[in-house]
C-alpha cells in the first residue's frame, strides 16, 4: 500500500511538474550545460539529456529545435546567469574604485564556482564562436556588461581616480583573461607547477592578486609604485 501511494505521489509530482513549461526548460537547460560541458557538442547525447531530466527526446527537440538549438539555448543561459549576477552588485551606488573591485571579486567567484561555463566558451571557441554568432541573445548580454563597466570607468575618469584612457573594452578583456586562466588551465598549470594556487588559501592569494592587478593598470601612472 506504501509503495502504490509513493508511486503515486511521485508520479503526480512529476505531472505537475510538467505542466510547468519554463520549469521544465529551465531544468533541461541545467542539465544539458552540464553535459555539453562534460562532452562537448559533439559528444553530449540528447539521449542522455532526456533521461536526465524525466522528459523525453521529443519534448526537448519541442522546446529547443535540436541538438544545436539546445546547446545555443545552453550557451546563452550560462551567460544569462553571469551577466544577472552582474546586475544585482548595484556598482552605481558605489565609490568607482570599491565597484570596480566588487565587479573583479564577484567574476573572479563565479568563473572558480562555475567551471562548466568556463567549459562552454572553451567549446564555443573551438567551433570558432559560429554557435554565439547566432545569438543576439548573447550579443546584447555582452554589450551590456561593457556599457555597465563603462559608466563605472567613466565615473573614475571624471573624478580623477582612474586614467583618461581608461577603456572598458580593454579592462574587461584585462578581467576576463585572469579569472577565466584561473580556471580553464588550473589542470595543467598544476600539475606543471604544482597545486599550490588551486588550494583554498592559493585562491585567497590569486584573487587578492588579480583584483590589485586590475585597479593598479587604471589607475594614473603617478599613482602607481
Amino acid at each position: 500500500m506504501h509503495d502504490t501511494l509513493k508511486r503515486r505521489a511521485d508520479r503526480d509530482s512529476r505531472a505537475g511538474w510538467k505542466q510547468n513549461p519554463e520549469a521544465v526548460q529551465a531544468n533541461i537547460l541545467r542539465v544539458a550545460r552540464e553535459e555539453f560541458a562534460k562532452n562537448g557538442l559533439s559528444g553530449a547525447r540528447v539521449a542522455e539529456i532526456a533521461a536526465r531530466t524525466e522528459t523525453s527526446k521529443r519534448m526537448i527537440y519541442y522546446y529547443f529545435g535540436d541538438k544545436a538549438g539546445l546547446y545555443r539555448h545552453a550557451l546563452e543561459a550560462a551567460y544569462r546567469e553571469v551577466r544577472a549576477g552582474e546586475e544585482e552588485l548595484d556598482l552605481e551606488g558605489l565609490a568607482p574604485e570599491a565597484a570596480l573591485k566588487k565587479l573583479v571579486e564577484f567574476t573572479f567567484d563565479h568563473h572558480h564556482r562555475n567551471p562548466e561555463f568556463i567549459r562552454l566558451v572553451m567549446i564555443e571557441n573551438i567551433h570558432h564562436g559560429s554557435y554565439l554568432s547566432q545569438s543576439q541573445v548573447i550579443g546584447d548580454l555582452n554589450s551590456g556588461a561593457i556599457e555597465h563597466l563603462g559608466r563605472v570607468l567613466d565615473r573614475g575618469r571624471r573624478s580623477g581616480v582612474f586614467r583618461p584612457d581608461a577603456d572598458p573594452l580593454l579592462v574587461h578583456w584585462q578581467i576576463s583573461a585572469l579569472t577565466f586562466f584561473n580556471v580553464s588551465n588550473d589542470a595543467t598549470f598544476s600539475l606543471i607547477f604544482g597545486d599550490g594556487l588551486s588550494k583554498p588559501e592559493g585562491q585567497k592569494r590569486l584573487r587578492r592578486w588579480v583584483v590589485d592587478t586590475v585597479l593598479r593598470s587604471v589607475l594614473p601612472a603617478s599613482e602607481i609604485r
